[in-house]
């Protein structure tokens, strides 16, 4: 009996071991923490104006002309971490509120404490400042309640990505680590869900707060006539400044067929409405979103058009783009 309880009491013990075991790998596993190195330094408003001559290549300077204090002093940020032979970098400004524990005062001499919280988990900065530059380590600590949260909405921060040869693989860590600094809020979430836009992931998520992109202008540029717009295409209208404005003007002239690539360009080579309305004046009414990018781009005005129809009522944007280069038959380029 002595031997069973012996024995009973020496598999307990093994079980507890293993339990407490198991049990510190899931606190080590809850807590994931990261940890890298920072450099910092006072930046102002100017500084966006201003080529730097010391070398430095953290030069962001953060949102300025969007922000009411834009000109207020911030903390540019510049974070590393090194794991697994591979570095991380990220560079972002901060005004001083969002720093707790630092004032800009305490920039200029002296060890520093700090943090910035947010939902998607808390970083802890300590280090040392000297005239407004200032080094050290981080900490920081993914929410693991938030990021729970994100999974229940359909953005699963958890999910593996698909492998790729030569390409490492991100961990949990570093997605979230990604989202604390883009600063993902649940709020931000919810309001995309809001647009009815179709299926969203995380990566969906993180461009929609890189790029501003809410449910409103979701909902706005899905209402313009385009039905298959995915969030790659409202990252492209934000970038070009597309909003449902520009699309209905284009669309009242004749000149949408259906293809938003066309108002990416139009976009991207300086396509106004004001111009279209010369070329049409010029008798330019039918032709296609290329031709109306030739136009810019071989600086084809209305007065170009009209002058080369004069020559030859026939001519095509093929053949003005010809003479404009100096390669037409019919007449020379100086001519105009």
């Amino acid at each position: 009996m002595r031997s069973k309880l012996t024995t009973s009491a020496a598999i307990l013990s093994s079980l507890l071991v293993i339990i407490i075991v198991f049990g510190n790998i899931v606190i080590v596993a809850q807590k994931s923490e990261v940890t890298g190195t920072w450099t910092a330094k006072i930046r102002t408003s100017a500084d966006k104006h201003r080529r730097s001559h010391d070398g430095d290549d953290d030069d962001d300077f953060g949102d300025f002309g969007n922000d009411s204090n834009s000109n207020e002093p911030r903390l540019q940020i510049n974070l590393r971490r090194e794991q697994r032979g591979d570095s991380w970098s990220n560079g972002q400004s901060y005004r001083f509120e969002e720093l707790s524990g630092l004032t800009q005062a305490q920039t200029q001499n002296g060890p520093v404490s700090f943090t910035i919280q947010r939902e998607a988990g808390r970083a802890v900065f300590s280090g040392n400042f000297t005239d407004g530059r200032g080094s050290g380590t981080f900490t920081f600590t993914p929410d693991r309640a938030f990021f729970d949260r994100m999974q229940q909405l359909g953005f699963d921060f958890y999910k593996e990505e698909s492998s790729e040869k030569y390409v490492r693989q991100s961990t949990f860590e570093d997605r979230a680590l990604t989202a604390f600094f883009v600063n993902v809020t649940s709020e931000r979430a919810n309001d995309l869900l809001s647009a009815n836009f179709g299926k969203l992931d995380r990566d969906d998520l993180l461009k929609a707060t890189i790029f501003k992109i809410d449910g409103k202008f979701m909902s706005e540029m899905k209402a313009t006539g385009y039905p298959d717009l995915s969030m790659e295409d409202l990252v492209k209208a934000r970038i070009f400044r597309i909003d449902a404005n520009y699309v209905s003007q284009i669309r009242s002239m004749g000149y949408d067929k259906g293809d938003f690539q066309a108002l990416v360009k139009f976009r991207i080579f300086k396509v106004t409405p004001e111009f279209l309305n010369e070329l049409r004046a010029a008798g330019l009414a039918n032709i296609s979103a290329e031709d109306i990018v030739k136009c810019r781009i071989f600086n084809i005005d209305a007065e170009y058009v009209r002058n080369a129809r004069a020559k030859d009522p026939n001519a095509s944007i093929e053949d003005i783009v010809k003479i404009k280069l100096g390669l037409g038959r019919m007449f020379k380029q100086d001519e105009f």
